[in-house]
């Protein structure tokens, strides 16, 4: 099977999505891809087929389809007039401390995004209700209006609350609930303790877990290991440091437990693709635009 990894551009960096509308009039085919964001269409007008791994969904005026980051996927046109909307975002970025725990819902390590597709085929308010969600924020990404990109967020997570809500089989809530739960001290300590050194060995002793198993086991129930969670929430803690606060960027680092340049540095590109300093200025002239 011959496919690649599609690159997506955000078009706002204060927002980790890309969202457009498309058209086709002639039968045509996009092959196998996949990119770590996740994806939904939204139907408008005509038929699209899409196959998501080994299952095939045909959509008409009104239909949805969500697709899990990284899931291989490939849609198929007919002749006549195509319109849809696609809705591509990077889930991680959509959740604070207040909503951090629901990460665990979508992590995908036992069940895909798309095996909650079965929702929009049996509810079909289930189904309008995302169909709106998508058209709303491309309007909100079209119009830019002011706090557009307060509005894109509310969005988003009412996506989600959208998926777990009507999740009739419990898919997501099934994913390991009582591990869920075991792990919440250390999620806790986690937030407590962001400014400090965080390791992996305290983090062990609050649950009371052998250091190989509670590795395993954080990974297994996050879909990220200990240490990508860890820097996952201390480099949220910096981004909003860097656009709150008059600090340097040592200063910043010191504040979120990474007083190290060069990993900081390091740990910051990996999240945003550009230094504190290129975050920091993009955010703040597009904030001004």
């Amino acid at each position: 099977m011959n496919y690649h990894q599609e690159k997506i551009q955000y078009e706002n960096p204060l927002l980790s999505i890309k969202v457009w509308q498309a058209r086709r009039n002639s039968e045509f085919t996009i092959n196998w891809h996949y990119h770590p964001e996740c994806e939904i269409l939204m139907i408008q007008r005509g038929r699209l087929d899409v196959e998501v791994e080994n299952e095939l969904f045909t959509l008409h005026s009104g239909d949805v389809v969500v697709m899990g980051s990284s899931q291989l996927h490939r849609d198929r046109s007919y002749p006549g007039l195509l319109e849809y909307i696609v809705l591509q975002f990077d889930l991680r970025t959509f959740f604070d401390k207040s909503t951090i725990s629901y990460l665990q819902y979508f992590n995908e390590t036992k069940v895909p995004l798309s095996a909650m597709n079965y929702i929009f085929r049996e509810n079909p308010k289930a189904r309008k209700e995302l169909a709106e969600c998508v058209l709303q924020i491309n309007e909100e990404a079209q119009r830019k209006e002011n706090g557009y990109e307060l509005a894109v967020n509310l969005l988003i997570k009412k996506i989600l609350l959208i998926l777990i809500r009507n999740d009739t089989k419990g898919l997501l809530a099934d994913q390991d609930r009582v591990e869920r739960i075991r792990l919440k001290p250390v999620l806790d300590y986690v937030d407590r303790n962001i400014g400090e050194r965080i390791t992996v060995e305290d983090a062990c002793r609050l649950v009371n877990m052998s250091y190989y198993y509670f590795v395993k086991f954080f990974k297994r129930t996050m879909g990220l290991s200990f240490t990508e969670y860890v820097n996952f929430r201390k480099i949220k803690h910096a981004e909003q440091l860097l656009l709150t606060r008059d600090l340097s960027v040592s200063e910043v680092g010191d504040l979120t437990g990474m007083p190290n340049m060069a990993h900081f540095y390091k740990m910051f590109r990996r999240f945003n693709q550009c230094s504190p300093k290129e975050f920091q200025r993009k955010m703040l002239d597009w904030g001004r635009a």
